[in-house]
């Protein structure tokens, strides 16, 4: 199965798809650590566009393929993306689900933003104002939306594998 994790930074998704992979045996494909790799490569510099996330469409088909779970996290912010890892379960054969993180707590989710340290070497934290100024289209399709506001991240996981549970 593909787990597709959107949502904008500091809502969660990285803790989320951590505990979650941890908990049901998945591969966490996160595409921050890609676009970071990519960087230090010498190859492109931040933004890098749409390489990180063709990368991990590639990395998550081929982990499907040999019959893995596979969360996918990253902001996924337009519908052009979410078709992408769609597509990339139906090539892969396997059911996809998709999971929107949000905070809908704003001054938790800014204090989130801006007191969260980075776990990727180099990789540049955008600031409040460039997380509401983000470009990020309204989800068109069922979705399982897991809000963190005024939760530990262990109750953000059991509220997500009770609703993968009636998946």
């Amino acid at each position: 199965m593909l787990i597709v994790m959107g949502g904008l930074p500091g809502t969660g998704k990285t803790t989320l798809a951590r505990l979650l992979a941890a908990r049901i045996g998945a591969v966490h494909l996160r595409v921050d650590t890609i676009e970071q790799a990519i960087v230090r490569s010498g190859l492109a510099q931040h933004p890098v566009g749409p390489v990180g996330y063709v990368v991990g469409y590639a990395l998550a088909e081929e982990h499907l393929r040999q019959g893995l779970t596979v969360i996918a996290e990253s902001v996924n912010p337009l519908s052009v993306t979410r078709d992408a890892w769609r597509a990339t379960a139906v090539g892969a054969g396997v059911p996809v689900l998709d999971v929107e993180v949000v905070c809908s707590d704003p001054a938790e989710h800014r204090l989130r933003v801006t007191s969260r340290s980075v776990d990727i070497p180099d990789l540049p934290l955008p600031n409040w104002q460039q997380v509401v100024d983000r470009e990020y289209e309204p989800w068109d399709r069922e979705r399982v939306v897991v809000d963190t506001a005024g939760q530990e991240p262990r109750e953000s996981l059991a509220a997500l594998l009770a609703r993968l549970r009636s998946h």
